[in-house]
């Protein structure tokens, strides 16, 4: 590891990702370059195949990479040993997906504080601290509410404040509004992209969705392998 020089929260250059079949060898990404600063937001369109997930999984540390530099933070990701990606990603990185996984026999406020438990903070902390989430997403009046008593948009919000629970520096949103409908989905973004505002956060999202990818400060298009500046 080294320290960034604090004006990206992340940094990939040249990233060169493929995938080996019987039949062909996919060439999913050609060479990206990306600087993200901190507090910051940013956009990443693309259609289904286009490597957006592959892209946001090798940032936050659960997809090796072919050849390239990834920088996150004070992690240099093509240095790391496999043992040591656990503490980078509890560190370091939030994660929004599609669904929302969260565990179905627990509460919201149980959900939310569950990785502040796993990081070694004590009950009384992570409770507090997932409270005080839950009330940032306007969830603290569900907070002893299961999984299969909230909505759609309720439980995306659940799962974005588990994802800020031990305070990351990037959080990636996979299609994070793909399973919701209109109202929820605006609710969605706007919650997203104001999360600098309140966090020390930057936030990348991959999307297909076009008035979603347009809220962000930065936004790029990923096509055949490579990244472009829209």
């Amino acid at each position: 590891m080294s320290e960034s020089d604090g004006s990206f929260v992340v940094r990939c250059q040249n990233l060169v990702k493929s995938f080996e079949s019987q039949a062909e060898t996919l060439h999913v990404l050609r060479g990206i370059d990306l600087e993200v600063p901190p507090k910051s937001t940013c956009s990443i369109m693309g259609s289904s195949g286009s490597g957006k997930s592959t892209l946001l999984s090798i940032i936050g540390g659960l997809e090796r990479f072919d050849s390239g530099e990834v920088t996150v933070g004070s992690y240099k990701l093509h240095s790391l040993a496999e043992k040591e990606l656990p503490a980078f990603r509890n560190k370091y990185v939030g994660f929004v997906f599609q669904f929302h996984y969260l565990l179905k026999d627990f509460t919201a406020l149980e959900n939310v504080a569950l990785p502040a438990f796993m990081a070694g903070v004590s009950r009384k902390e992570a409770w507090q601290k997932a409270e005080l989430l839950l009330g940032k997403v306007g969830m603290l009046d569900r907070k002893y509410h299961y999984p299969s008593e909230l909505s759609g948009g309720e439980r995306q919000r659940t799962a974005i404040a588990r994802a800020l629970i031990n305070s990351p520096a990037v959080i990636l949103a996979d299609e994070p509004t793909g399973n919701l409908d209109a109202a929820n989905a605006a609710a969605v973004r706007d919650l997203l992209f104001g999360l600098p505002e309140f966090t020390d956060a930057s936030v990348i999202v991959a999307t297909h969705d076009a008035d979603l990818a347009a809220e962000a400060a930065s936004r790029f298009l990923l096509s055949g392998g490579r990244l472009q500046v829209l």
